[in-house]
């Protein structure tokens, strides 16, 4: 049995996707029900997360994926301080200069969704979003080409001839 189904493999899956919310180093419950939903994890990235959960020094149960050294596992490294000590250093680096935030993320991932043609249902599902109003609103925008392209449609369908180029040479 390959290991993607092995019952194991199943069953650490199920414990590395206890997913609480964290708000200013407090653990708890999502603001809303929608929060709480699990989240579908792409299997790629479910094996890396449990390759990692067993090499790591804290890989029980209880323990955090990514736990902090200082609490033992008993606490994950709290969100801001990574953002703070490694990926804004990273983001100016690589010549980011907005402000990069745990949101950036968000509607990165959400605007490539929905750059991709996934659905607006499941685009917020994925976010986890109460209601797909704040997913449009918020949490997407239109990516350039994707703009040229609606752009480009209703041109053609005005001029029918648009796209092509005639060129009349000298006679």
């Amino acid at each position: 049995m390959p290991a993607k189904t092995s019952p194991r493999f199943l069953d650490e899956l199920k414990a590395l996707l206890r997913i609480p919310s964290i708000w200013h180093q407090v653990v708890g419950n999502g603001k809303t029900e929608a929060s709480a939903k699990p989240v579908p994890l792409d299997s790629y990235m479910a094996e890396d997360l449990l390759r990692w959960r067993r090499i790591n020094p804290y890989p029980m149960p209880h323990d955090w994926v990514f736990a902090s050294p200082t609490m033992k596992g008993k606490q994950p490294y709290w969100p801001d301080n990574l953002m703070k000590r490694y990926i804004r250093p990273v983001a100016q680096k690589a010549g980011i200069h907005k402000r990069v935030g745990w949101h950036t993320f968000r509607h990165s991932f959400g605007t490539l969704l929905k750059a991709n043609g996934e659905d607006i249902k499941t685009v917020q599902e994925l976010l986890r979003h109460a209601n797909s109003r704040i997913t449009l609103e918020v949490y997407t925008q239109a990516v350039t080409s994707n703009k040229r392209a609606a752009q480009s449609k209703v041109v053609k369908m005005m001029v029918p001839n648009s796209g092509a180029i005639q060129v009349q040479t000298p006679a």
